[in-house]
């Protein structure tokens, strides 16, 4: 596996950097469409984080929900009674995940089906995350397709996942002493390559390179206005006391730390804030592909195996 490396290419004390790790896009097609083919056949849109630890250390602890609860304990239940998945609550509890010797993986659903539109910089894109696990096959089985039956509309198709773009990301911390303390996401993909065509990658807003302003929402606080209602109640995040009290009476707290993402139900605004990374923070992000043989199999492929998702759009940059 590859985090990638970053490089300072200006002396910025303000930038301090939480996280590394990989990040991986997909999108899965509407009911009963076989393909998509454009971004209007696009039925849900994910992100799957996965956070690594610096090379040299072996003691990395993240603290996440306990994996008896939200879809993390549904889906253990599940696959051990063969039990039915019912509606899930929200991640509680707590859990410590030494995530140099288990992968700790967020799969998280962007709400408009897209990331957010670069030339719209304050308009917030509404996210959630859907599953926190350690377990590579509860992922996999999130990205099948399913056949199912309904009252009304009988046997119905949900398609497989296609799994769109793969990088390494960072979370940081930006403290520019003009404006608060805020944390930023940003990425770098690595496939597809550069070169080739990029007509999901383009539809969905995954530029090669870009810079988000990452807040999350306060579950205790109730939205004002239509505009960010968000997940039912039960659903929400039921964050540990000392993290739920980092918000304090603030409707929104910067990713800081991000183990706050570590619970099924935290719910985020992404904002946009630049496509060039090193000249908005001047951190220059190189990803494993540059580092190594570009011919070197993808960390998709290394971890989920080459059946999770179809790859088309990720080697090729054709719609599937």
């Amino acid at each position: 596996m590859g985090q990638g490396q970053e490089t300072k290419t200006r002396p910025d004390p303000s930038i301090e950097i939480q996280e590394r790790g990989d990040i991986f896009f997909f999108y899965r097609p509407k009911v009963d469409k076989e393909e998509a083919h454009g971004a209007e056949d696009v039925q849900r849109f994910y992100l799957l984080l996965r956070p690594h630890s610096e090379s040299g250390q072996t003691d990395v602890v993240q603290e996440k929900q306990d994996p008896n609860s939200g879809k993390e304990g549904a889906k253990r239940r599940r696959l051990a009674h063969h039990e039915h998945e019912h509606e899930h609550e929200g991640g509680h509890g707590s859990h410590r995940v030494n995530i140099q010797k288990q992968p700790l993986l967020r799969f998280i659903v962007m709400g408009r089906k897209s990331l957010p539109d670069p030339s719209k910089k304050t308009t917030p894109y509404w996210g959630f995350v859907e599953m926190v696990t350690t377990e590579i096959q509860h992922v996999k089985a999130a990205l099948r397709g399913e056949e199912y039956e309904t009252a009304t509309k009988g046997h119905r198709h949900l398609p497989d996942s296609r799994a769109v773009g793969e990088g390494v990301y960072r979370i940081l911390k930006h403290n520019p002493g003009s404006s608060r303390m805020h944390t930023h996401l940003v990425y770098k993909l690595e496939y597809p390559l550069e070169g080739e065509a990029e007509e999901p990658q383009e539809a969905l807003n995954i530029a090669r390179q870009a810079s988000f302003l990452l807040q999350i929402k306060n579950p205790d606080q109730d939205q004002r206005g239509p505009q960010f209602r968000g997940l039912a109640k039960k659903r929400k995040a039921a964050f540990p006391a000392h993290l739920q009290a980092v918000f304090g009476h603030q409707r929104y707290h910067p990713a800081d730390p991000p183990d706050l993402l570590n619970y099924e139900g935290c719910e985020f605004l992404l904002i946009s804030a630049s496509d060039d990374i090193e000249q908005e923070l001047g951190l220059e992000l190189k990803t494993t592909e540059q580092l190594q043989d570009p011919d070197e199999c993808s960390d998709l492929i290394k971890t989920f195996g080459e059946t999770a998702a179809s790859t088309r759009p990720l080697f090729q940059g054709t719609w599937a």
